[in-house]
């Protein structure tokens, strides 16, 4: 059977795909994947390197305290304006976080940054949703053994959490703020392994970097 040229022209092959095309291109609008799901490219575990490791296409966390920076060459390794998607599932009993405008540092609890609590139902009180030590949130929007999407945005001096597309936290920064190492600025993101005790699973962490 002989198809009429029509069917061939360019054109109309362009109309045809075109609401593929756009639905494609609008998904991914500005996000940019920080995980290549095989390996830690762009990724620094400082102290004990084993707790941070690739099994499966995902990031796990297990063992002695370690954190796991991000490296890369994207937004040349700094964001200060930026939303941030991660998929995270936690273990019964474990702790992890995610630190943001931290910066790299060979041993320690870092230094700088604000943390977004990674805990459902590890014995610390502060729970998945807060920002630690800052604006802290009490009661677990998540289950253990169940993956869960973390959005982290930051604009100028304002901070949102979400959990499953339910906003847990907002925080606005005021301008008199005495706390230097714990204060919006710039800097890159950092995956914490608490503890030994502690297993959390990591995938498709995403970027979308902002104009600041």
């Amino acid at each position: 059977m002989k198809y009429s040229k029509i069917f061939a022209t360019p054109v109309l092959l362009a109309v045809l795909t075109l609401p593929l095309q756009s639905k494609e291109a609008k998904s991914d609008d500005g996000w940019i994947q920080l995980f290549n799901g095989k390996d830690l490219s762009g990724w620094t575990a400082n102290e004990n390197k084993d707790s941070c490791k690739v099994k499966d296409g995902k990031i796990v966390l297990f063992g002695p305290r370690s954190h796991l920076f991000y490296t890369g060459k994207v937004n040349g390794g700094s964001f200060k304006d930026f939303e941030l998607k991660l998929e995270i599932m936690t273990m019964k009993g474990s702790n992890s976080g995610v630190y943001f405008h931290t910066k790299y540092q060979e041993k320690g609890w870092p230094n700088t940054g604000y943390e977004a609590q990674v805990n459902n139902t590890h014995g610390d009180p502060k729970k998945t949703g807060g920002l630690y030590a800052v604006k802290d949130n009490f009661k677990a929007p998540a289950k253990d053994g169940e993956w869960f999407d973390y959005h982290i945005i930051v604009k100028g001096k304002s901070i949102e959490l979400k959990v499953d597309g339910k906003s847990i936290t907002k925080y606005t920064e005021p301008d008199d703020l005495k706390r230097p190492s714990r204060q919006l600025d710039k800097g890159t993101f950092c995956l914490q392994a608490h503890d030994p005790k502690s297993k959390v699973f990591y995938r498709s962490i995403k970027v979308k970097p902002g104009k600041g």
